[in-house]
């Protein structure tokens, strides 16, 4: 699976938001985002889309875990808690899945494991594989 994680270090969205793919296996992820001021709102809270950016990604990684090109096509999120500061941590789980489709569950918690979001995606498998 390094090779996997090797080709999600392309993903130059998620290195600028600086978002760390820690773990991937087959139809499962884990990432990180240490939040920065560059991901407070105006309020002083996480940016929603700062939280979807890290659920999306690692959902990504999950998704694609399998070298076949693997494309989002539904997506949806709830927050549950907001977050400040420290880490915020993203773990993908696939669901279900067959040769066209995976459904994803990812949750999102922070340092103390309080759950701060779930993502709910689903995936559209091309035929394609990825070259790695």
């Amino acid at each position: 699976m390094e090779k996997i994680k090797e080709f999600f270090k392309k993903d130059k969205f998620a290195e600028y938001t600086g978002i760390e793919l820690l773990e991937v296996k087959e139809g499962w992820a884990k990432s990180k985002m240490e939040i920065t001021e560059n991901h407070l709102n105006g309020i002083g809270t996480v940016h929603g889309g700062a939280i979807f950016t890290l659920a999306d990604f690692t959902f990504a990684a999950a998704a694609n875990s399998y070298r076949t090109v693997t494309v989002a096509i539904n997506a949806n999120i709830s927050f549950m808690k907001a977050a400040r500061s420290g880490t915020l941590f993203a773990e993908a789980e696939e669901i279900s899945a067959n040769p066209k489709l995976g459904t994803y569950t990812i949750t999102v918690t922070d340092d103390n494991g309080e759950l701060i979001a779930i993502f709910q995606g689903m995936a559209y498998r091309k035929r394609d594989k990825i070259d790695i």
